[in-house]
């Protein structure tokens, strides 16, 4: 199983920026999608999460600014975040479990600064 991340990039502060993951390999239905990020010298957070019916949960630290989606395959996963802050600078992680398994993909850094 692989995952790749893209949409990373300089963004100004309130401004908008949409990642993307696709994962590919053996996927297993019934899994989860998720992105998580991390700062230098901190542990890596959860951002949000979704499955395969839809469901999602999100940070408290994101709720109302990000929307987490999967396209119609369910192999790809989306995190559309506005209103972004200088606080949501990060490497930002995708990550897919399934059957006690977590795969990651190699991370896209979100830089939010004017």
């Amino acid at each position: 199983v692989q995952l790749q991340a893209s949409g990373g990039g300089l963004v100004q502060p309130g401004g908008s920026l949409r990642l993307s993951c696709a994962a590919s390999g053996k996927i297993i239905g019934g899994n989860v999608m998720g992105w998580y990020r991390q700062t230098p010298g901190n542990r890596r957070e959860l951002v949000a999460t979704i499955v395969s019916n839809g469901a999602a949960d999100y940070a408290d630290s994101v709720k109302g600014r990000c929307t987490i989606a999967r396209d119609r395959t369910k192999k790809t996963v989306y995190l559309q975040m506005t209103s972004l802050k200088t606080e949501d600078t990060a490497v930002y992680y995708c990550k897919i479990s399934f059957r006690g398994e977590d795969y990651w993909g190699q991370g896209t850094l979100v830089t939010v600064s004017s």
